[in-house]
């Protein structure tokens, strides 16, 4: 019987050690999917969270139309012919009406700028920053020259302009403190080749220079 005994003893020793086997192994498979599957709720959980601080950091653009600028003002009825002669303007800088067939060149200028090319510009698009030359410093005018784009921009001086800073587009215009003030940014995203513009896209070169244009 011994004989017969010790076999079977073997066998069932075998079995229980091959069921302890199995279910180790599927203890460690149960931890693993465990542990896999809460490795991708925390990185579900972490990508949740970058996009959460990069929307709040790098919020999307705002549209145009949705975009409120303090101490805007607005014109419409502009007339937009083309003349030989000076034009009156009721705005100071102007902000749109008929004017002289050669568009101003977009750039930078030193002196004041003909009122009447500077508006054919803002047909095209573009805004008009003007500025005090007694209100801002040479490092403030520096300053405003690299907030603006550097296209389809005009930055001049204007005498008596009543503000430090006028910044204009056809059918608007923002008077401001200080190359800092935020409205300069909304302005800017606002109405910088605005579609509000009669021609807007048309080409900003290729019309006349003022003579004190240096950039």
């Amino acid at each position: 019987m011994a004989g017969g005994t010790d076999p079977e003893r073997a066998r069932q020793q075998r079995a229980a050690l091959l069921d302890q086997h199995w279910a180790a192994d599927a203890r460690a498979t149960r931890r693993r999917r465990l542990l896999a599957g809460a490795g991708a709720v925390t990185a579900v959980a972490a990508v949740g969270a970058l996009v959460t601080v990069a929307v709040i950091n790098d919020p999307p653009p705002q549209a145009r139309e949705d975009i409120e600028i303090a101490g805007l003002q607005t014109y419409e009825g502009l007339g937009n012919s083309h003349v030989e002669t000076a034009v009156d303007y009721e705005q100071s800088p102007p902000v749109g009406g008929d004017h002289a067939s050669d568009w101003l060149n977009c750039g930078v200028y030193t002196e004041p700028v003909p009122e009447e090319n500077a508006v054919h510009a803002l047909e095209h698009g573009a805004v008009w920053a003007a500025y005090d030359p007694s209100a801002l410093s040479e490092d403030q005018v520096a300053e405003l020259r690299q907030a603006v784009p550097d296209t389809y921009v005009v930055l001049s001086p204007y005498e008596d302009l009543g503000a430090p800073i006028m910044i204009s587009a056809w059918g608007a215009q923002v008077a401001l403190d200080s190359p800092e003030d935020e409205r300069l940014e909304q302005f800017v995203t606002k109405y910088w080749q605005s579609p509000d513009a009669p021609e807007p896209g048309a080409s900003c070169t290729g019309g006349i220079d003022a003579p004190s244009r240096v950039a």
